[in-house]
C-alpha cells in the first residue's frame, strides 16, 4: 500500500492514534497520521541525519565541544539520539517518550541500540522535569526538546513553569535545545521566545531552518562567552568537515537573525 507518496511499511494505533512508517527513494520515515514526518533515516546510512531541522540540532556544537549528561525530550524514529551516542562515546542519554508504541518502532524499524549509555522512560517529558528539578539540579550538560504530536507542540511544555525548570536542571554551561515551529507571527513561538528570554536572561539565540517552517531555539545557563566569531567561523568550518553538516550556514543564520543578542553568547 502507498501513501504519503511512499511505500507503507508498518501501521499500529495507540490511545494517542496512528503510527505509520513509511519508505520512499532509500529513506524511512515515521508519521503520526499527517504527511508531516516525525523523523526520517537513510536506509544505507542510518546514523546520518537526514533530516535538515535535526542537523540544525547539532549547532550546540558551535559552543559547546563536547558533552557528560543529555536529556532529551521526544524520541521520534531516534535520529538524534543514535547520532549523539555514535558520535560521543563517553555521553549518558537519558530520552523521555511519552508514548510507549514510539518506542517500539524506534527499536523495530528505525535501529535504536540497547546501549548501556542509554536510558528511555516513557513519561510525559514536561510533567517529569517539573517534577524533578531537585533530584537533578544542575545534572544536565543539554536539553534537547523536540516533542510535536499530530497536533503541535505538546502541551505540556508550552508554559512558562517548564522553562523555569528546564534551567534549574541544566549545568552552569549548560544549553537548552528546542524545536520549534513557525516564527514571529505564531502566536505559540512568540509566546515561547518571550518566556525563554525570560528564564535564560535573553540569552537566547533562533535558528530558522532554510526551506523548512522549523526554528531551533538555543539557550544558554549563565553562559560565559568563550569564542569569538573568529573563533566560531573556524570552528564552523572544522565542523562541517568532521560531521559532513552544514554548520558555517548554521553560523551565518545564527549571526543574521539574532542581531540583538548575539553578543550575549560570543566574545566582543
Amino acid at each position: 500500500m502507498y501513501k504519503y507518496e511512499g511505500l507503507l511499511i508498518h501501521e499500529s494505533h495507540d490511545d494517542e492514534g496512528i503510527l505509520e512508517v513509511i519508505e520512499s527513494k532509500g529513506v524511512r520515515s515515521l508519521h503520526f497520521g499527517s504527511h508531516s514526518r516525525q523523523s526520517s533515516m537513510l536506509l544505507n546510512d542510518p546514523c546520518k541525519l537526514e533530516l535538515s531541522y535535526v542537523r540544525a540540532m547539532t549547532s550546540w556544537l558551535l559552543f559547546k565541544p563536547t558533552f557528560d549528561d543529555a536529556l532529551i525530550v521526544g524520541l521520534g524514529g531516534g535520529s538524534l539520539t543514535k547520532h549523539l551516542l555514535q558520535r560521543f562515546p563517553g555521553c549518558r542519554l537519558k530520552v523521555i517518550e511519552f508514548r510507549k508504541s514510539v518506542v517500539k518502532i524506534a527499536r523495530s524499524h528505525f535501529g535504536l541500540p540497547l546501549d548501556s549509555r542509554l536510558k528511555v522512560v516513557v513519561d510525559d517529558g514536561g510533567v517529569y522535569i517539573c517534577q524533578r528539578t531537585e533530584a537533578y539540579r544542575d545534572y544536565y550538560s543539554l536539553l534537547f526538546i523536540d516533542a510535536f504530536d499530530h497536533e503541535g507542540i505538546a502541551s505540556s511544555i508550552c508554559n512558562e513553569a517548564f522553562f523555569d525548570a528546564c534551567r534549574v536542571i541544566l549545568k552552569k554551561d549548560g544549553i537548552l535545545v528546542l524545536n520549534l515551529w513557525g516564527g514571529p507571527n505564531n502566536p505559540e513561538f512568540y509566546q515561547i521566545s518571550q518566556w525563554l528570554a525570560r528564564v535564560f536572561d535573553r540569552q537566547t539565540l533562533f535558528l530558522p531552518v532554510r526551506d523548512r517552517g522549523n526554528i531551533i531555539a538555543f539557550a544558554f545557563n549563565d553562559y560565559s562567552p568563550i569564542f569569538s566569531l573568529k573563533d566560531l567561523r573556524a570552528i564552523a568550518l572544522d565542523l562541517e568537515q568532521e560531521y559532513q553538516i552544514e554548520f558555517p550556514n548554521f553560523l551565518k543564520d545564527l549571526k543574521k537573525h539574532n542581531a540583538s543578542t548575539f553578543s550575549q553568547v560570543i566574545k566582543s
